[in-house]
């Protein structure tokens, strides 16, 4: 199993959200990052954990914690002219972009804030530390293990 820190704006798509989702779970539809495009289709697998962190808000924090229940398929909001993720560029044939399903398992007791993390000694290797600016990273297995006992 591998370890992900999967970005949300909580104003757009919440943790609260994905529990309330019908059978708690959701495409994770909208990435359009190349890397974080890459992570999804050739790493990110059925049983990956995920952080879920709110950004571009208030106080970014890890939230919580959701399993991936599907792997990578195609993003269909690429081909929709009316969604804000449409691209005209992706061809129906050979398409850019893809997502993964994710469903809900918790909500930190204390949310971690990006501000905690920076300022702690003992997370060395966590890309949102180091270049936060990417939409999906891999998390290690020492780090994911000690970010879940901060958020409890």
């Amino acid at each position: 199993m591998n370890y992900w820190l999967f970005k949300t704006e909580p104003d757009t798509f919440s943790l609260d959200d994905l529990k309330n989702n019908p059978n708690s779970s959701t495409f994770w539809e909208g990435i359009r990052n190349y890397q974080a495009r890459n992570f999804l289709r050739d790493e990110v697998k059925v049983g990956d954990q995920v952080f879920i962190y709110h950004s571009s808000c208030k106080v970014p924090a890890i939230m919580g914690i959701a399993v991936v229940t599907a792997a990578a398929a195609v993003d269909p909001h690429q081909f929709n002219p009316e969604s804000i993720y449409y691209d005209p560029k992706s061809p129906a044939d050979k398409p850019r972009w893809v997502g993964v399903t994710v469903q809900y398992l918790s909500h930190f007791k204390k949310p971690v804030t990006l501000q905690a993390i920076k300022a702690d000694p003992a997370i060395t290797d966590l890309a949102l530390k180091k270049a936060g600016r990417l939409s999906v990273m891999p998390v290690s297995a020492s780090e994911w293990q000690y970010l879940v006992k901060l958020g409890q």
